[in-house]
């Protein structure tokens, strides 16, 4: 049963509603389960002794201290969900203030709210840790949603490029047999992102200039460029999925997709978490056959990140310096998303 949470704020010393007249059932061997990205069900036994006394739940929720948290957060007045006492296990649910893929501590203690408005509460329970889970693929279907809003009209593109070190493609070509190797994503877009620290996969471009319809001439990632012709990467032995949608406190957006041969490892692991586009019938990147040839278009509006999930031998297409610029601002490493953009957050956890 699902039930609503109000905020109750306080302690035992400081707050005179809250007195321990009768012992009321400490919880003990609490369970978590059901964990999604903003919510999780909880359950816990308890003696019966006066078990018919308790009206209500008092729920103990912090996120986990970490180095870099506020130490002058008050430690003495914990941040209570007060919920009626519903059979168990009991779920709860509140994007305001459970996030995605964050590290949580819970403790429970049952109460008994008397005539006058005022609690008997039992001791606390002992503290449990848990983690949010990532983002399922309904939440991602919102993000794909409205990404698709603001994807704009549709480009031609005839190449995936690589912007890297000259230092990066000498050790592909000495330690990796001349292929670059798929290396775990960082953690830049979407904290609740299920891609993040888990997919490997090698990093392409493909935005293309407005008024020459090729790649642009600068990057933020080196001044060497690996380009390979769009069909040796994405063609229908591939699938494509939707990765995540971000902005960085910018004006531009970032879609992120994945390129996966069909049945590979990085396929499998696409197909179980993230959702999945029509190759030839999308608003962000496709790949469609006219008078036998392939031909493939990318979204104006929306900053692409593709990644492909399989090595990729440098003999399949060429490497030269760049003549632009290294922008660095432009980088997306790590980068952190803006949880206040009304275009890019969904009403989950951030």
């Amino acid at each position: 049963e699902q039930i609503m949470l109000i905020f109750y704020a306080g302690n035992k010393s400081q707050d005179s509603g809250i007195a321990e007249m009768e012992e009321l059932p400490v919880p003990h061997n609490i369970k978590i389960s059901n964990i999604t990205c903003d919510s999780f069900k909880i359950s816990w036994d308890m003696d019966s002794k006066s078990k018919d006394r308790i009206t209500h739940y008092f729920i103990d929720l912090n996120k986990k201290e970490n180095k870099n948290s506020n130490k002058f957060k008050h430690k003495d007045v914990p941040t209570k969900l007060v919920a009626k006492a519903v059979p168990l296990p009991m779920t709860v649910r509140g994007h305001w203030f459970l996030s995605p893929r964050t590290e949580y501590t819970v403790a429970v203690q049952t109460a008994s709210k008397q005539v006058d408005g005022d609690y008997v509460v039992s001791e606390w329970s002992e503290i449990i840790e848990f983690c949010t889970a990532d983002y399922s693929k309904v939440h991602l279907t919102q993000l794909l949603e409205k990404a698709e809003v603001i994807a704009g009209r549709m480009l031609k593109l005839s190449v995936f490029y690589r912007n890297q070190h000259k230092e990066y493609f000498d050790y592909t070509r000495e330690h990796h047999g001349n292929a670059m190797q798929p290396s775990v994503k960082d953690n830049s877009g979407s904290h609740g992102s299920p891609i993040s620290g888990k997919l490997e996969g090698i990093f392409f471009s493909c935005n293309t200039e407005f008024n020459t319809g090729k790649p642009p001439q600068d990057s933020p990632y080196g001044r060497y460029r690996f380009e390979i012709a769009a069909e040796k990467l994405f063609n229908p032995n591939t699938n494509l999925y939707f990765g995540d949608f971000y902005c960085m406190y910018t004006a531009y957006h970032y879609v992120i997709l994945v390129i996966a041969p069909v049945g590979s490892p990085g396929d499998e692991f696409c197909k179980q978490r993230l959702p999945q586009l029509n190759i030839k019938d999308n608003k962000f990147l496709t790949c469609d056959e006219e008078d036998g040839v392939m031909v493939y278009h990318h979204a104006q509006d929306v900053i692409l990140e593709v990644i492909y999930t399989d090595p990729v031998d440098l003999s399949l297409g060429t490497v030269a310096e760049i003549t632009g610029h290294q922008l660095m601002s432009l980088s997306t490493a790590n980068a952190k998303k803006d949880p206040s953009c009304k275009t890019c957050n969904i009403s989950v956890g951030r």
